[in-house]
């Protein structure tokens, strides 16, 4: 039989020994306490497969803790024990959410079978829950959470250009969701079989992006110790993705407009000409019909790239969606944080409301995730939301006050200064910052992402 953790809460000693001492024979994981007030504190700090609870206990009665367990954990198979085995008793807790009963004197083979079928019924249940997962994971629009006016004509322009083979430029700040609309085209698309191939262009230094887009050959370069395939290569058939397309080189530049005319390229160090069948979806926050007057954007690159241009607005143009997108985030970090915090307070979300997010989605998410994370209850409070937030003004709004910075706080503050302060001084070269503030490469590069540093904006 699968075996579980199993947790019991009865206030006779002895009927409780004997019932944790012969589980933990049967190789189950055992926590026993003697009341419902100990039941819920340890189900608080660990997780149980099904709790095995006494009807009748002092302080906190088996009923009333089958209540609290149901409000707080409603999918916990509970099974409970009476040594009163009437119908009314029985009736009252299937009613209240029990899975099954026993009467006392317990029948360890009777316990062995229920606990047997409590746990097949939980498989089942996972099993069911995760295909609707997958199935919904399969529906391409399921993390694009809106209501509002002005995404309902995105994403119904999404839904239009998805099964074409058009190039797409996604305009927007950042934040705004540009790659998940990036996903959701190509997985709408008669390409969703083949690969998604994404690049940062501006995350990757400019003298490997050619290889690393077009790949290249053996001894090519120092360095170059066997042939590699580019990203268009290994997009070949589906779609690559170019993630802040305003920030790649001429050089480059010329090269990617030879693959959109032609469907074509050379690897790095090889005179041998590829054919490659990919779309092209490109997203920027810049204004590139600046870029084209000062000479920084190929002109003809440009209208090759903006064939569908789809414009997402930020988070403070589209207010309706963020009730919508706190409860979504809300119940995607509880879950993988593994906590049972299901609201937020009305003052919390007031704060949440009215704050301007010029961050858009990707500042509101980072939000309610560390929220989830320091909540200690089930409701996110304001002292769960970071001080800034208690700082903004609202017109007609008491202001809550502010708290002081925690140490961590100061020092990531002063950590992230320092960074951008070397990353300025070197123009954006990496590795001379890197080098400067005493780091690897490959640690400044993490630091800058969990920071939300970019190269571009440094070296303006």
């Amino acid at each position: 039989m699968e075996k579980a953790n199993i947790l019991i809460a009865e206030d006779e000693k002895t009927q409780r020994e004997i019932l944790e001492g012969f589980l933990k024979k049967e190789k189950f994981e055992v926590e026993a306490v003697a009341n419902g007030r100990e039941a819920l504190l340890k189900l608080k700090d660990q997780l149980f497969d099904i709790v095995l609870l006494d009807y009748k206990m002092p302080e906190i009665d088996g009923f009333q803790t089958l209540k609290e367990i149901r409000r707080l954990y409603p999918d916990l198979p509970v099974v409970m024990m009476t040594a009163y085995g009437t119908v009314e008793t029985a009736v009252a807790s299937m009613k209240e959410g029990a899975l099954d009963y026993l009467t006392k004197p317990i029948d360890l083979d009777e316990l062995l079978l229920k606990f047997q079928k409590v746990l097949e019924r939980s498989s089942l249940i996972q099993e069911n829950r995760a295909l609707k997962e997958q199935l919904q994971e399969q529906l391409v629009f399921h993390h694009i959470v809106y209501g509002s006016p002005k995404m309902g004509e995105v994403m119904g322009l999404v839904a239009r250009v998805a099964p074409s083979q058009a190039t797409v430029l996604i305009r927007g700040g950042s934040g705004t969701g540009k790659e998940l609309v990036a996903n959701a085209i190509h997985y709408a698309s008669p390409r969703s079989a083949r690969s998604l191939i994404k690049v940062s262009c501006s995350a990757i230094p400019e003298t490997l992006l050619e290889s690393e887009l077009f790949g290249h050959e053996k001894g090519a370069f120092t360095g170059a110790t066997q042939r590699r395939v580019g990203r268009f290569e290994e997009a070949d058939g589906g779609t690559i993705f170019f993630d802040e397309i305003g920030d790649l080189s001429p050089g480059i530049q010329v090269k990617l407009l030879r693959i959109l005319q032609e469907k074509e390229f050379q690897r790095v160090g090889s005179n041998l000409t590829l054919k490659v069948d990919v779309r092209v979806i490109a997203a920027t926050h810049r204004n590139l019909e600046e870029a084209l007057k000062k000479d920084n954007f190929r002109e003809d690159l440009y209208y090759r790239l903006n064939v569908i241009s789809i414009h997402l607005p930020p988070l403070r143009e589209r207010r309706e969606d963020i009730p919508l997108l706190i409860d979504f985030f809300l119940k995607k970090y509880s879950k993988a944080n593994q906590k049972t915090v299901s609201d937020i307070s009305k003052e919390a979300r007031g704060l949440l409301l009215r704050y301007p997010y010029p961050g858009n989605v990707r500042e509101l998410e980072n939000l309610i995730e560390r929220a989830v994370v320091l909540c200690r209850g089930e409701v996110i409070t304001t002292q769960d939301l970071p001080f800034h937030l208690k700082e903004e003004k609202a017109e007609g709004l008491l202001q809550f006050p502010a708290r002081e910075k925690s140490l961590p706080e100061i020092l990531e503050e002063v950590e992230r200064d320092r960074i951008i302060k070397a990353l300025h001084q070197h123009q954006g070269v990496q590795t001379k910052a890197a080098e400067s503030l005493g780091l690897s490469e490959r640690m400044l590069r993490y630091k800058m992402k969990k920071y939300g540093i970019r190269l571009n904006e440094v070296k303006e």
